[in-house]
């Protein structure tokens, strides 16, 4: 059925333009949200004038712009009005907000305002939670939100996703969120309207609710004013002004004003306020058409109807005034504004395409079959931002300090802002969040992804991944085979299976017949249970045990730091608990703690020369490392930082066969007696040189790592295949690596570690010097070492586990101890040589309140002999051995003097 038929009636509907090729806000918009909170914004915005005695509006007043003020916050939206309501709620109240038309003018004013808490990991859960609940307190205090606790009802057409439900249902209901699976029939009497018998099920969520988003903002903002906060609208941010890379004030189109900080919460003009700073800052958006209907009131309709998600159909819907609003994420988008933003796109909408809104409109009438006959009061066409990654931008910025950042909401705004509000003010004032951020922190990105093209493309992907299925490790197709290393073609015919990390190419497996298939090895079929990749996986790890595997790790981020004296070696002293004073030629591992003593950076250094060194961290860790390290260089630039990452290539060799391998290639005596462990030297391979090879390879099990000039990598590369032939050499991918340090319990940053967790929390406190030296986070580490910790990371094999049928652990499962609650498994896989499903994770001890208690004896705690743990997957406990040392069984094959390298 054609969309001009079933609407015939829109055809009328009234248009008006005012800037080229976009409606604008006009009287029919009024009638739109008649009766709603939009509307009141909309008449009050009208009349171009606010009255004190509305709690949806303020008094627009002819404020001078200050000469001064602690912050500055630029975006008059839900996102800088709740920053400045959390900045105030923590005594901070010498604040203006800037906002270039009028407040809740860009994206905030058509939000569908759906409050739903259910997510895929505790951290947006707890966000969006505490969102929820403030929503909850502010409108029983009387300041009208529009909140209805109407609950939400998530719909599943496949059995994987009622598996992905029943993942996140275990969750939620560990950590005190109310939630219930349903039965097709059960959903069907919950909500009659809707067509229930294609449906394998569901999940209620009976605390979720709606809010009208512009009288959230105008709420946070009226009382961020009442406590002191100048808000300013009709000024224009021009120009950040910075000095010695720190914010020094901000130029606006109303003058100049000094500040401490600035923030920016400018919407989806967040990217091209970036540049308006020398560095600029990065922040990687852009702006996307999305798509909702509104209809005109049905009697059908209850007003607390719960919110409806149809994620396989793409679709949602809610009570909009007695009708439907009902919209979605399609699976391929339609970026707009990629020349930028105009900067008086205010109350305005794009222009109305039903050809494209089809899709979603077949799947709302597939659902809803009633609404056939609804009269429609308009298409709504709003445009909304969105990052590479799906997720929030938040966070201190990499290239200027105290710039922060919260932008980029994936149509995810109204729902996080509270809790987004809360943990930026907590960055602002503290100079870290409570809680681990990392997977929303602004220096995840590098430049790439802040390029104009690549985000226009990646855009037509990301706004339907909203609601598309996602499977575990599953990457993005467009923008891909952009970072690559000199090998990439070489590996990609030998049948390499690539995955993104940091836009960077890397092979997770080999398998050549699915090229010979003529598939794609770029994109792989997903999977709650055992992956297709499994059995390659297996093979690939048991030639790293027992044969010789070449694995590219180019990817790694690598730094030289460098100076004339002694002042490098000081710099790295003071930033590393571990020592760094050894002898030319050694390498260490060690943590980069923050003053809490958790995890800023983890990471080898080698010691090149008397006053140079050689750092590698993981690849995702590029940005943030640099940036640490930037920030926390001598003023008198003695020591030198340079970013060497895409100079050098890196291969690992890694196998019993190694040593003898690269004998064969090298003059350079490989015995472990000539070439000891965690130890360097400057090499040829062939008829290259200048090579680092390290005797490490960050798996446990004996090898090298060649770090090589990347002109060189190809010839590196053909030359040890050729030699290896003899030794059964063959290319293995990071599945391997994986798997090997999943099963000796090697922890792992950004997966298992953040800047929350400590060496002592973590079992390496042995990587900790705390004689004879001072470094950051000293005084924290002392503290704990006396008084105890609160988490403790455990390594659990799971008992009675079918790895060909059930369903994975993939992280973010809970764990129980004797039935409680104690924590969430971060990575998984199987242990091959153990035979077993292993996860890591951390656990507490938690109190009545929910808070981990300090236990000195925590490992005693962890081990008792009466605790009993289980893990929960997708619903199903599974009982689990813990254990807080590796196992000996994954080291069986391990040469001791390697075991005694990995406690250095």
């Amino acid at each position: 059925m054609e969309v001009k038929h079933i609407f015939r009636q829109c055809l009328n509907i009234h248009k008006k333009c005012a800037y080229p090729g976009f409606g604008s806000r006009s009287r029919f918009q009024e009638i739109l949200f008649n009766g709603s909170g939009l509307g009141a914004v909309h008449r009050l915005q009208n009349s171009r004038r606010y009255s004190t005695g509305t709690v949806s509006s303020l008094e627009r007043e002819a404020i001078p712009l200050p000469k001064e003020a602690r912050v500055v916050i630029c975006g008059g939206g839900i996102l800088g009005s709740s920053v400045a309501y959390h900045l105030t709620e923590r005594g901070w109240t010498d604040i203006v907000l800037l906002e270039q038309g009028s407040l809740t003018c860009g994206t905030t004013w058509h939000s569908a305002g759906m409050i739903g808490q259910l997510r895929g990991n505790t951290i947006e859960m707890e966000m969006v939670r505490y969102s929820r609940n403030l929503y909850k307190r502010l409108e029983e205090e009387g300041h009208g939100l529009g909140w209805k606790e109407c609950g939400s009802v998530n719909l599943a057409r496949t059995h994987d996703r009622m598996i992905d439900f029943r993942r996140k249902h275990a969750l939620a209901s560990a950590t005190g969120l109310e939630v219930h699976m349903l039965t097709p029939h059960e959903i069907k009497q919950m909500c009659p309207l809707l067509k229930s018998d294609d449906l394998e099920g569901g999940i209620w969520i009976p605390s979720d609710g709606a809010v009208t988003a512009p009288d959230v903002a105008m709420v946070f903002s009226k009382l961020a004013k009442d406590k002191g906060v100048k808000i300013l609208e009709g000024v224009m941010v021009e120009k950040i002004q910075i000095q010695n890379d720190v914010v020094k004030g901000v130029k606006t189109s109303a003058g100049t004003i000094n500040c401490e900080y600035f923030v920016n919460c400018a919407g989806q003009w967040a990217r091209e306020v970036g540049k308006r700073s020398v560095p600029k800052v990065r922040v990687p958006l852009h702006s996307c058409e999305h798509y909702y209907l509104v209809t005109k009131p049905l009697e059908k309709v209850d007003r607390m109807m719960p919110v409806i998600r149809d994620q396989d159909g793409y679709i949602y819907s809610r009570e909009w005034n007695g009708g439907i609003l009902a919209g979605g994420f399609e699976p391929v988008s339609k970026p707009v504004f990629h020349t930028g933003v105009p900067d008086k796109f205010e109350f305005q909408l794009l222009q109305e395409d039903w050809d494209h809104f089809q899709i979603l409109l077949e799947q709302i009438l597939h659902r809803f079959p009633f609404l056939e006959d609804a009269e429609i009061r308009q298409l709504i066409n709003g445009p909304e931002s969105f990052t590479p990654d799906s997720n929030w931008i938040l966070g201190e910025s990499a290239e200027v300090d105290n710039y922060y950042v919260a932008a980029g909401m994936n149509s995810r705004g109204i729902v996080g802002s509270g809790g987004i509000g809360k943990y930026m003010a907590e960055w602002i004032i503290d100079g870290e969040p409570s809680i681990d951020l990392w997977q929303y922190d602004v220096r995840r990105y590098v430049d790439h992804h802040n390029n104009r093209q690549f985000l226009q493309d990646r855009m037509r992907e990301v706004l339907g991944t909203q609601y598309i299925l996602r499977y575990p490790r599953d990457d993005y197709k467009t923008g891909r085979k952009l970072r690559t290393s000199p090998l990439h073609t070489r590996l990609e015919v030998a049948g390499a299976c690539f995955g993104e990390t940091m836009a960077y190419e890397r092979p997770m497996w080999f398998d050549p017949d699915k090229r010979e298939r003529g598939e794609d090895v770029y994109i792989h079929q997903g999977s709650f249970k055992k992956p297709d990749w499994f059995e390659i996986a297996q093979e690939e790890y048991m030639a790293c045990k027992e044969r010789v595997c070449l694995i590219d790790m180019s990817s790694f981020a690598k730094f030289e730091i460098k100076s004339s004296g002694k002042e490098a070696l000081d710099y790295l002293q003071y930033l590393c608990s571990n020592n760094i004073a050894l002898e030319p030629g050694s390498i260490i591992h060690t943590g980069m703690q923050n003053v809490l003593g958790g995890f800023e950076n983890d990471c080898s250094i080698a010691r090149i020369g008397k006053n140079f060194f050689f750092m590698i961290c993981p690849a995702t860790q590029q940005t943030r490392a640099l940036s640490w390290l930037q920030r926390n260089l001598p003023a008198d630039g003695s020591v030198q930082v340079r970013d060497v990452t895409s100079m050098y290539s890196g291969i690992n060799v890694i196998g019993p066969h190694a040593q003898q391998l690269l004998a064969d290639v090298t003059d350079v005596s490989t015995t472990k007696k000539d070439f000891n462990v965690m130890t360097c030297k400057i090499i040829d391979v062939g008829h290259a040189g200048g090579i680092t090879a390290m005797r490490l390879t960050h798996a446990g099990e004996d090898g090298f790592i060649l770090y090589i000039p990347s002109e060189y990598a190809l010839h590196v590369y053909d030359t040890l295949m050729n030699a290896g032939k003899d030794y059964g050499i063959r290319n293995a991918g990071y599945y391997a690596i994986r798997h090997l340090r999943i099963e000796k319990s090697f922890a792992y940053w950004g997966l298992d570690l953040d800047a929350h967790t400590t060496p002592l929390e973590c079992g390496r406190e042995f990587r900790v010097k705390f004689d004879g030296k001072d470094f950051i986070g000293k005084d924290a580490l002392i503290k704990q070492r006396k008084e105890g910790v609160s988490q403790k990371f455990v390594q659990f094999m799971l008992e009675n586990f079918d790895v060909d049928n059930d369903v994975w652990p993939w992280g973010e499962e809970p764990i129980f101890r004797n039935g409680r609650y104690v924590g969430n498994t971060s990575t998984c896989g199987y242990g091959f040589t153990l035979d077993r499903m292993i996860c890591l994770g951390f656990i507490s001890d938690y109190d009545e309140n929910g808070q981990p208690k300090i236990n000195p004896n925590m490992n005693d705690y962890v081990m008792d002999k009466n605790a009993i743990y289980e893990i929960d997957i997708a619903g199903t406990k599974y009982s689990a051995k813990p254990g807080i040392h590796t196992p000996k069984l994954a080291l069986s094959s391990v040469d001791p003097s390697l075991l005694a390298s990995l406690h250095r």
